[in-house]
């Protein structure tokens, strides 16, 4: 992160005060009078005074001034028109002042240089206006630094700066660049109202006490990069038009930015929040960076509006229990964040990515529009997603405002992965589940489904393959067997294109393990359908045998591994209708066989016996297929289906032809009431 640096400020080179350290001299060279007021005698000072007239340079650097001599030299410098006053270029560095120091509402015209001043007393400049550069530098405040409603027109240095006291910079207009980096307040900064038209650096700045920014406006870049905020500070309602860098600020205190506007980007990398941190109704006009920052209190985001993306990436959350509701029209980014207590996330955003995001409590997340992307999130209690169906509730019982997205954007949410997670506490609900990729979850058997979550499903569309139609039956399909089917071959319209390369292998046992969720879950239905897709993962696998392979085509075939009952009907019907013609055209006799008496009589006389018998059925001649020929074979097959004799006499053919009937078609039949069981089961 590059920021500005602060304005040069060129050495002087000036011979007077030679016993003063060369850096008071650091920041203008101040042409004018080099009299040093505390050594001058009374006649000769009146003398020098006399000589001043509102607006004459002054160069007194290293000069102790009491509170009597300041007013003297001020009095003698009052423009008695404004009735303040007024200077041209002003030197005081090293300048010690022992009293109050009131330079009240007087005007620098030039160059004002405080270089390691030092005020043992207030310092008072409410209403100055400095119209050339003041340099503050290294100066010590040891009472209050007042300089409220002052104006400056140039650069404002104020780095290394120490505040003993109140430092009170309320309504302050910053024209040019402001800078306190490495300043040292250790009592309460004050900053309310005030103005900075140019950059602003806190850079390494201390606040030791109470830090007030409620209601400035940054209109450039403002950067408080490792400052440190030993105890509350107060942004609300500021303004910052450009960048905005907290960057490894430290706040030890409670520290709110409630209402605040940032129109450019605000960085609070690495920062430390150890007492509580309030964002509520904070807007964020482009993206607000949190990447490694640390809460270790609460933190409130309610009602907090991200207009790009919010990164929170590898952020630690301690004692956080509820972030949001707010609303983010980029993507809100916790990869690699953590979280150490029990916590409700209620977003409404277009994506929320949580990658490697670890959760060392019970959590529940809240979502509206969003696309989630859970890929390798880690935790070992109950997390529940679920989608929002109305629009989250405010605690001052307004709704959250969704201004970022049109009218009929769907408010539903969609999960784009969950790979490597660990499904075993993971609940989901009311989810899209048509682009998730499950491959590489763990425990999926234990993933708990509730409300409305749905899956892709199959193309219904009918294609032509090798000049026969088919078509794919709707079920619920995986988003990775869409891109698998895809980059297949010849692969059928419809299927979805993706950047993944699992195949069959891999999906299988995806496949299954959801299967067992639903069935715990007693979902037939829903288990019904990734059984079918776990054979058809097996039957196009690499690694089973042929003669396993061709084993699940047929009954992948007849039936759609027991699934589909039209498909056995179908295969049923088709089986009962060539039994009948084949019956019909080999089976029936030509004629119904008669049956003969036969007995011997004995010689001698005595008792008959007689045989019953019947004639051999002959093989059908002449026209076979006739309305009393189809009743006999229709009698036959119908019989046949659950496993009756029909009693009707058959050829030797018709009775093999019986005997794989009453074999093949109850199977069929089985088939099919088993797939109307399997849909209609609880």
């Amino acid at each position: 992160m590059s920021t500005s640096e602060p304005p040069a400020w060129p050495h002087c080179g000036h011979g007077a005060h030679p016993a003063v350290d060369p850096v008071g001299c650091r920041g203008i060279h101040v042409p004018g009078h080099t009299a040093c007021l505390a050594h001058l005698a009374g006649t000769d000072r009146n003398a020098y005074l006399a000589s001043l007239t509102p607006g004459a340079s002054i160069d007194h650097r290293g000069t102790t001034f009491t509170e009597s001599l300041l007013n003297d030299l001020l009095d003698a410098l009052r423009d008695p028109m404004a009735g303040a006053a007024r200077l041209g270029d002003a030197g005081f560095g090293s300048a010690t002042f022992k009293g109050d120091a009131g330079f009240g509402s007087a005007t620098f015209e030039g160059t004002a240089l405080f270089v390691s001043a030092t005020f043992e007393g207030s310092a008072w400049f409410e209403s100055a206006t400095f119209k050339g550069d003041a340099a503050f530098m290294s100066a010590a405040f040891e009472g209050t630094a007042g300089f409220i409603s002052a104006t400056f027109e140039g650069a404002a240095g104020f780095e290394s700066a120490t505040f003993e006291g109140h430092a009170a910079f309320g309504s302050a207009i910053f024209g040019g660049y402001a800078g306190f980096g490495s300043a040292s307040f250790k009592s309460h900064g004050g900053f309310q109202l005030a103005t900075f038209k140019g950059e602003a650096g806190f850079q390494l700045a201390t606040f030791e006490d109470y830090a007030l920014f409620e209601l400035v406006t940054f209109k450039d870049s403002a950067d408080f990069s490792s400052a440190t905020f030993k105890r509350d500070v107060e942004f609300g309602s500021i303004t910052c038009k450009g960048h905005a860098f907290f960057g490894a600020a430290t706040f030890k205190g409670r520290v709110g930015f409630g209402l605040a506007s940032f129109e450019d980007r605000a960085w609070f990398a690495s920062a430390t929040f150890e007492g509580p941190a309030w964002f509520g109704s904070t807007t964020f006009k482009k993206r607000a960076g949190f990447g490694s920052a640390a809460f270790k209190d609460s933190s409130g985001f309610e009602a907090t509006t991200f207009r790009d993306d919010a990164w929170f990436e590898s952020a630690t959350f301690m004692k956080a229990d509820q972030l949001g509701p707010l609303t983010c029209a980029g993507q809100v980014v916790f990869s690699g964040a953590v979280f150490g207590g029990p916590v409700t996330l209620s977003f409404a955003a277009r994506r929320l990515e949580c990658r490697r995001t670890r959760w060392s409590s019970t959590a529940e997340i809240r979502l509206r529009y969003a696309t989630v992307d859970f890929a390798h999130a880690v935790f070992e209690y109950p997390l529940t997603i679920a989608a929002e169906p109305d629009p989250f509730v405010l605690s001052n019982g307004r709704s959250l405002a969704e201004n970022f997205v049109p009218s009929a954007y769907d408010p539903g949410v969609r999960m784009a992965s969950l790979r490597g997670v660990d499904a075993a506490h993971l609940v989901l609900s009311d989810l899209d589940l048509s682009e998730c990729l499950f491959t590489g979850t763990v425990h999926l058997d234990q993933l708990r489904l509730e409300g409305a979550c749905t899956f892709d499903t199959a193309p219904s569309a009918v294609h032509w393959r090798r000049w026969l139609p088919v078509r794919f039956t709707e079920r619920r399909v995986l988003a990775e067997e869409h891109h698998w089917r895809a980059s297949q071959l010849g692969a059928a319209p419809g299927w979805a294109h993706g950047t993944g390369r699992v195949g069959p292998l891999q999906l299988a046992p995806v496949y299954r393990a959801l299967r067992k969720s639903f069935e715990d879950g007693k979902h037939e239905p829903g288990a019904a359908d990734f059984y079918y897709g776990e054979m058809e993962m097996r039957r196009h696998a690499d690694d089973i045998p042929s003669s396993e392979r061709k084993l699940l085509t047929a009954y992948w075939a007849l039936s759609g591994y027991g699934l589909r009952a039209l498909r056995a009907l179908v295969w049923l019907g088709a089986a009962m209708l060539v039994t009948i013609l084949l019956l019909m055209a080999f089976g029936l006799a030509q004629d119904t066989p008669k049956q003969t008496a036969t007995g011997t009589v004995p010689a001698g006389g005595g008792k008959v016996t007689f045989e019953i018998g019947t004639d051999d059925p002959e093989n059908p001649t002449g026209d076979r297929f006739t309305g009393k020929r189809f009743e006999k074979a229709l009698n036959v097959t119908l019989n046949s289906v659950v496993f009756r004799a029909s009693g009707q006499d058959l050829t030797t053919a018709g009775t093999y032809i019986e005997m794989t009937s009453r074999l093949s078609e109850p199977v069929l039949l089985g088939l099919a009431v088993l797939a109307v069981r399997n849909r209609v089961k609880r």
